[in-house]
């Protein structure tokens, strides 16, 4: 049975992007431009996920996401034009689930959509929780089960190897990951002196790939003598 997506954005031509791109996933839209249709459709319609506009002409998203939280448990998406981080604190304190800012990816936000659904299921189930297989930020997008990487829209040719460091640098997003480690989870052996070239060289051809900067990185920064990181 397909999941129902609750979209509530009054630019209409957004809501209509973010409504065909989750049609495509097979998911159900039940589409609102205002926060006041929204709510009766919250109290009369069975929802599994909800995006939410900040910004309405009737009801802030923030409202919503509270009234919400009042009677459902379900996964919530904060959708803003803002990058002010008080205003991501206070959706996250007042229930939502994430939070995506405008101008935003519709490939990444569908892959934000499907880990909510996939965490809720899990956490709401007898089922033991499994492994995370989908990773979804700043435009780039991870499959673990097919191996597929999306990069700002545009699909990424990477070698298994170039995959997997870089998935475990995103998994793993927000600490550094020494050159033994990283080496010894992807290449599965023991870690020698040399080793640390092998790891440097598909370092340097995976930021090639992805148009990054050793100087200035976007994704995959360099801590000398320590090892990598992606910053979140």
């Amino acid at each position: 049975m397909a999941s129902n997506i609750l979209v509530v954005d009054d630019e209409q031509s957004i809501a209509d992007l973010i409504e065909v791109y989750l049609k495509n996933e097979n998911y159900d839209v039940l589409k609102f431009y205002n926060g006041q249709d929204a709510l009766k459709c919250v109290e009369n319609q069975n929802i599994d996920l909800a995006i939410l506009d900040v910004m309405l002409p009737d009801i802030d998203g923030f409202s919503i996401c509270q009234k919400i939280r009042e009677k459902h448990k379900f996964p919530i998406i904060m959708l803003t034009a803002k990058e002010d981080e008080v205003d991501k604190i206070t959706g996250l304190t007042l229930g939502a689930d994430d939070y995506v800012t405008k101008p935003f990816r519709p490939l990444e936000l569908v892959a934000r959509v499907k880990a909510q659904l996939r965490r809720f299921t899990k956490y709401n189930s007898s089922e033991p929780l499994r492994e995370e297989k989908l990773i979804a930020f700043g435009g780039l997008v991870l499959n673990k089960d097919t191996h597929e990487c999306i990069l700002n829209e545009r699909p990424l040719s990477l070698t298994p190897t170039e995959f997997s460091i870089l998935w475990v640098l995103a998994s793993k997003r927000g600490r550094v990951v020494s050159s033994e480690e990283l080496f010894c989870e992807v290449w599965g052996e023991k870690y020698f002196s040399n080793s640390n070239n092998t790891v440097m060289v598909h370092i340097r051809h995976l930021r090639e790939k992805m148009h990054d900067s050793a100087e200035h990185p976007k994704y995959i920064k360099t801590v000398w003598g320590v090892g990598y990181t992606i910053e979140k």
